[in-house]
């Protein structure tokens, strides 16, 4: 087993926080994070934090557990002012926001703009999306995004890097907080494939929210070479239709993937479960994972957080080269294919396949960079920011 290096400080104190973004049980990659942020920064510092849930047209009927104490209305330009007034009034310290475009209403959200110039704690705000080539409206709302927030976070080197070269941003008001991911031990994958009755088949997985985006038919096509290869192989697509996706087309895209699948000749080989993964679920699949593939199509994406969990969980991964990928799978960490090539896809899987140590490798060198990001040292940096932000409410101790 690779070992867990000790964090060189710990946190004891960090001022109350406010956090804001989608939230569960909305069903979006968003409340997930947010979830997850608030949920490894209660752990670690033994905090009840609450939350400003974004709610969409429609979520206003939605039911939220007791730790959601406000709701920003995302199309009612008013519900921005209301909330900032909101957060002044309210105790806590500092607010954190979670940050996508689509969450937030007016031109390219920048309504949210109006909350951050009324509210009077520090606000760090933490950008999801960066895009290297923004329209004039996005480069306007992302500048003063930026100028209002006491501290940007980005999700990689890469946005940092695009924040100070296309946005001009100060890179010293920008900072680098990985996406979190499970905290898991590297071991075998017989364990949980027992546990899911599959036997010793080599598992190649994807996972998240399905939209046509994800380039699974390529995937589903590489197959046809990878099966003829490696029979045993079985390629697992975890997950139901992006609710966004199932208003506007219901289930199309989903039901021309399974087509696919019989027109090929692959339902011994490849599952579709339609279903929305639970953490722990989630963890299961993945430490029965062999081969993590995000054939994703869009080349400007900066985070993937499926991408960053199958890191931490120490997989062999095959990924299309967006710029997140190219970023966290540098240094013989995985394996980037070309956009829209199934060939290209089969190629690498079943050389992977074919050489049991290489994946071996790649997994231990995945696993090693995963530990900085990991939900402990995630929460770790949080305290940290929150702390420079709000210093007189923290305290630092050197850990043993």
């Amino acid at each position: 087993m690779i070992g867990r290096p000790q964090d060189a400080l710990a946190v004891v104190s960090v001022p109350r926080t406010l956090f804001m973004g989608s939230f569960p049980p909305r069903e979006c990659g968003i409340a997930t994070f947010t979830k997850d942020v608030v949920d490894s920064f209660d752990k670690a510092f033994h905090t009840s934090s609450e939350i400003i849930a974004i709610d969409e047209p429609g979520g206003e009927v939605r039911l939220y557990g007791p730790e959601v104490v406000a709701r920003l209305q995302q199309n009612r330009r008013e519900s921005y002012t209301d909330v900032a007034a909101m957060v002044n009034a309210h105790p806590a310290q500092m607010l954190n926001i979670q940050h996508e475009y689509g969450l937030f209403g007016g031109e390219r959200g920048e309504w949210l703009v109006d909350l951050l110039q009324a509210v009077e704690k520090p606000v760090a705000i933490t950008l999801h999306t960066v895009l290297p080539e923004p329209d004039e409206n996005m480069l306007r709302v992302t500048r003063e995004l930026c100028r209002y927030a006491s501290m940007v976070v980005v999700l990689s080197e890469t946005g940092r890097d695009l924040l100070a070269r296309v946005y001009k941003v100060d890179p010293a008001r920008v900072r680098v907080i990985h996406h979190g991911v499970p905290d898991v031990p590297f071991h075998s994958t017989d364990a949980a494939k027992a546990s899911f009755g599959i036997g010793q088949r080599t598992v190649i997985s994807t996972f998240g929210l399905i939209n046509r985006g994800k380039g699974l038919e390529y995937a589903i096509e590489a197959m046809r070479a990878v099966v003829a290869r490696h029979p045993e192989a079985l390629y697992l697509i975890l997950g139901e239709t992006h609710p966004v996706v199932r208003r506007q087309e219901g289930e199309s895209y989903r039901e021309s993937l399974q087509q696919l699948v019989r027109e090929y000749g692959l339902q011994n080989n490849v599952q579709l479960i339609d279903k929305y993964l639970d953490f722990d679920e989630l963890v299961s699949y993945l430490e029965a994972t062999d081969i993590y593939l995000t054939p994703y199509l869009n080349p400007t994406q900066i985070v993937s957080g499926t991408l960053a969990y199958a890191v931490g969980c120490g997989k062999a991964i095959v990924s299309t080269p967006y710029l997140y990928a190219e970023e966290v799978l540098a240094n013989h960490r995985g394996f980037l294919c070309n956009f829209r090539d199934a060939k290209s896809i089969a190629d690498i899987v079943n050389g992977l396949m074919d050489d049991p140590a290489l994946r071996r490798a790649t997994e231990r060198r995945a696993y090693r960079f995963g530990r900085q990001m990991t939900w402990p040292h995630v929460a770790a940096e949080y305290g940290k920011l929150f702390a420079d932000l709000a210093p007189q409410e923290m305290e630092l101790v050197h850990s043993a």
